[in-house]
């Protein structure tokens, strides 16, 4: 447990000192924002180590899983993980070596490939999902905080243009 001063504070009077004070509550949300995150990550991480996946990884075998078809193009994936097209690919080559996917032509365009799910990734991600879940039971959150975090960055992206204003709510 930490026992020196929260530095998150000291920056917030610093920058009160020397800029604003709402400059310094926007610091602060900044901060706290990217420190939660990767806290919640790093827990999202340990979760599935057990199964030698990262959480981007389990992300795109579970998106893909849960498509109608069990394959996505790489754009689709791109678009709905937010990954640039140069992570993605390096991502799928991991997944593809160790057999938790593989490129297919797709049958509506034969120009195109789909990144399909195998059965080994298919088994990789239920097993992991559970433990994953136990994880995001776990946050010492209600779910009413839950909802509020959720439409707080809702709100934020929205601002910066990733969503739409009429976009629903997870």
């Amino acid at each position: 447990m930490p026992s020196a001063p929260d530095p998150l504070a000291e920056a917030h009077r610093q920058w009160t000192n020397h800029f604003s004070a709402d400059g310094a509550d926007g610091l602060a949300t900044v901060t706290s924002a990217a420190h939660i995150a990767r806290l919640l990550r790093q827990g999202a991480e340990d979760a599935l180590a057990p199964y030698n996946i990262s959480y981007a990884h389990f992300e795109l075998l579970t998106l893909v899983m849960w498509s109608r078809s069990g394959g996505l193009p790489m754009n689709k994936i791109s678009s709905r993980l937010q990954l640039p097209p140069a992570s993605l690919t390096h991502t799928v080559g991991k997944l593809e070596k160790a057999g938790l996917v593989a490129r297919v032509p797709d049958p509506k365009d034969k120009r195109s490939l789909l990144v399909c799910i195998t059965d080994q990734g298919i088994a990789l991600a239920a097993a992991a999902g559970p433990a994953l879940n136990a994880f995001y039971e776990s946050l010492s959150l209600t779910a009413g905080e839950q909802t509020q975090l959720q439409q707080v960055a809702k709100k934020l992206r929205q601002q910066a243009g990733e969503l739409a204003k009429d976009s629903p709510s997870a």
